[in-house]
């Protein structure tokens, strides 16, 4: 009880389990609700207010108290504004990542420390541990719920200060101690969408801060084979939603044309316009503070390019100012701009960089 942990309250089960686990374990357990997304979803539903109503009946339920703070301008300003600029440069950022580096693991981890907390714990599904003297992130015993991809930015510095209660656990292990112990989360389904604003239709939310601005889809040879609506709504690898029928293989997004409003599109999911066997990277970012060679010294590992992708083995070349360059031992699918390039040795995650 002389170790205080600040848990990062959700509302989901993943957090109520953490609070549970701590509570069981000993420590003074708070709960901390971040509302960073105030308006209402297309049902009319504030998700924030529905998921604090959660949060608080699993506190009561364990004892705790529990608080909550206001991030939504935060968000706005250091996520949702620049992954709207992105997306209207025709990238496709993944705010996640911002919002681990920028809210949860930053704005949020203050807060906590200003309620006193000696540790600050979140439901992801990594872990935190020591390997010679130094902490490091892990991927979560889950390998199907393994959040490590995300939380790549976090440093070793303030890993010291933050605790993943349930990295350890399988995700049906989770549900089971929940509903051992009458957790009213305990069959809530996981969240899923864009960060803190959940699961919509995403050309149209996007579209009521980004204006439709219809194109052409044209094949590698410029022939114009549909419309689309806008360069914003597409993604490199992007099968589904394209609206084009016809004659052969279905049509995948290979590169988009931002100057002249085009989306250049390919027809067969190994088609070799989806896959490279190279990229450069910047905002490199370590949890050791540093990478793992010298500077101008190639260093082998694996990586992945999108979340649910497995590894590839590649070999990395650090410049300076946080630039990257990666050799993939075998092409990769669907490598994007803005997104990240996350790095492991074994699994253990060295970090990461946003893809050029």
């Amino acid at each position: 009880m002389s170790t205080t942990v600040v848990v990062g309250m959700s509302g989901g089960v993943d957090s109520s389990v953490s609070a549970l686990l701590l509570k069981e374990a000993g420590y003074r357990v708070i709960g901390l609700f971040m509302r960073n997304w105030e308006e209402e979803d297309e049902h009319g539903v504030c998700r924030a207010a529905e998921e604090y109503e959660d949060v608080k009946a699993v506190c009561q339920l364990l004892d705790i108290p529990h608080y909550t703070v206001n991030l939504s301008k935060d968000y706005w300003d250091r996520v949702f504004a620049g992954f709207l600029e992105d997306l209207k440069k025709g990238y496709t950022p993944n705010p996640d990542v911002l919002c681990n580096r920028e809210i949860k693991f930053d704005a949020f981890l203050d807060k906590a420390m200003d309620l006193g907390a000696d540790y600050l714990a979140t439901g992801h599904y990594c872990r935190n541990i020591t390997v010679e003297g130094h902490h490091c992130l892990a991927r979560g015993a889950d390998q199907n719920k393994d959040q490590s991809y995300f939380l790549y930015t976090i440093t070793e510095k303030k890993l010291e200060k933050t605790l993943f209660p349930v990295g350890h656990l399988a995700k049906s292990k989770v549900r089971q101690l929940a509903e051992m112990h009458g957790l009213p989360t305990a069959d809530k389904k996981d969240s899923t969408g864009i960060c803190f604003i959940g699961k919509r239709d995403f050309k149209q939310f996007i579209s009521q801060y980004i204006a439709y601005t219809p194109g052409d889809f044209v094949d590698l040879e410029g022939h114009v084979v549909g419309k689309h609506d806008g360069v914003a709504y597409y993604t490199i690898g992007q099968r589904k939603g394209l609206g084009i029928g016809g004659a052969g293989e279905a049509w995948f997004v290979v590169s988009k044309d931002v100057e002249h409003n085009r989306v250049i599109l390919a027809q067969g999911s190994d088609h070799p316009a989806l896959y490279r066997d190279t990229l450069t990277a910047d905002e490199a970012s370590w949890v050791a503070g540093h990478p793992p060679a010298p500077i101008g010294t190639p260093y082998n590992c694996t990586a992945k390019v999108r979340y649910r992708q497995p590894d590839v083995t590649c070999t990395v070349t650090s410049g300076n100012g946080g630039h990257l360059e990666v050799q993939f031992h075998q092409p990769v699918k669907a490598i994007t701009a803005k997104q990240s390039v996350v790095f492991y040795q074994g699994d253990i995650c060295l970090g990461g960089a946003i893809i050029k």
